[in-house]
């Protein structure tokens, strides 16, 4: 037994065994917090989990000096003269500009306006949507029949019908959310009648078979197959959305994002403009990655309910 225990003494504490054409990796560590990577719950990563990780960490970094890179370039360009800075303006006279503005409380005010209307016509746009295009499901008449004009309207420039919608609502909040609603209640109705129709009809069959009555295969089989589909909407629905928010504003707003940037373009304000640009690019990006985090959410909610 003393041999074996010196033996035992004598391997080293971090062995690493690769073999090539192999997965296979053995690795035996002494220090778990220097070598070793665990997750939120505890457990081990695995050597691709870990690769994965500073893969996006890399992506991170790299997208925030870019960025960086950018706007230090646009300042030093307008501070040397290579860019005139009256009609392309600077960093530092822009964030001063935003800076007064939210000072005044008029900033807020409006990007509040505006995400309101945003995100409120493509809540109710994308659950009109999914109802109307899983309607279809129920009857391959009325699917036909509505299909072209569906078409038809997903085809038509919705934002030509600001000013009908604006004359129809008037200049206020109702009018911005009916144009967001407008852009997205086609394309999610598209999207999910394009998962009803992906229904295996041999599963159906065999539910039928089974005694199940046509709400319980609706319920059962078209819904949980036309989840994806609803579910990979949601990314195009919100840029829709607020793209169709924005349109509004520019053609007639009490207050809004948009109505900022018109109103600084016909008094000349630079600065205002390129405020309102950037708090829009802002805007689309937390909105962006606020339905990747509520697509990732349903996609695990409903998986656990169908489990």
């Amino acid at each position: 037994m003393r041999e074996e225990t010196s033996e035992m003494a004598e391997i080293p504490e971090t062995v690493e065994v690769a073999t090539v054409g192999t997965a296979y990796v053995i690795e035996y560590f002494e220090n778990s917090d220097a070598r070793e990577s665990e997750d939120e719950e505890g457990k081990i990563e695995s050597p691709e989990e870990v690769a994965e990780r500073k893969r996006r960490r890399r992506i991170a970094i790299g997208r925030a000096l870019i960025g960086i890179c950018v706007v230090a370039l646009w300042e030093i360009l307008t501070r040397v003269g290579a860019m005139d800075a009256y009609y392309w303006s600077r960093p530092s006279a822009v964030l001063a500009t935003a800076f007064e503005q939210m000072a005044k409380g008029t900033l807020l005010r409006d990007i509040a306006y505006t995400s309101s209307s945003t995100i409120l016509g493509f809540v109710f746009g994308t659950l009109a949507g999914s109802l109307v295009g899983l309607s279809f499901w129920w009857s391959k008449t009325y699917a036909g029949i509505s299909e072209p004009y569906l078409i038809i309207l997903n085809a038509m420039p919705k934002l030509a019908l600001g000013p009908i919608v604006v004359i129809l609502f008037g200049i206020g909040f109702f009018s911005k959310f009916i144009l967001a609603f407008l852009m997205t209640v086609i394309t999610t109705a598209l999207y999910a009648h394009s998962g009803a129709k992906s229904v295996d009809p041999a599963m159906e069959s065999l539910m039928y078979s089974l005694g199940a009555r046509r709400g319980q295969v609706f319920r059962k089989v078209v819904v949980p197959t036309s989840m994806p589909w609803i579910v990979s909407s949601l990314r195009v629905n919100i840029a829709l959305a607020l793209a169709g928010a924005i349109v509004g504003e520019f053609i007639s707003a009490e207050r809004g994002v948009g109505r900022m940037i018109i109103f600084a373009g016909t008094i000349l304000d630079i600065n205002l403009v390129w405020v309102g640009i950037m708090v829009l690019s802002v805007l689309s990006i937390l909105m962006y990655f606020g339905v990747v985090v509520l697509e990732r959410w349903l996609s695990k909610h409903w998986a656990l309910i169908k489990s």
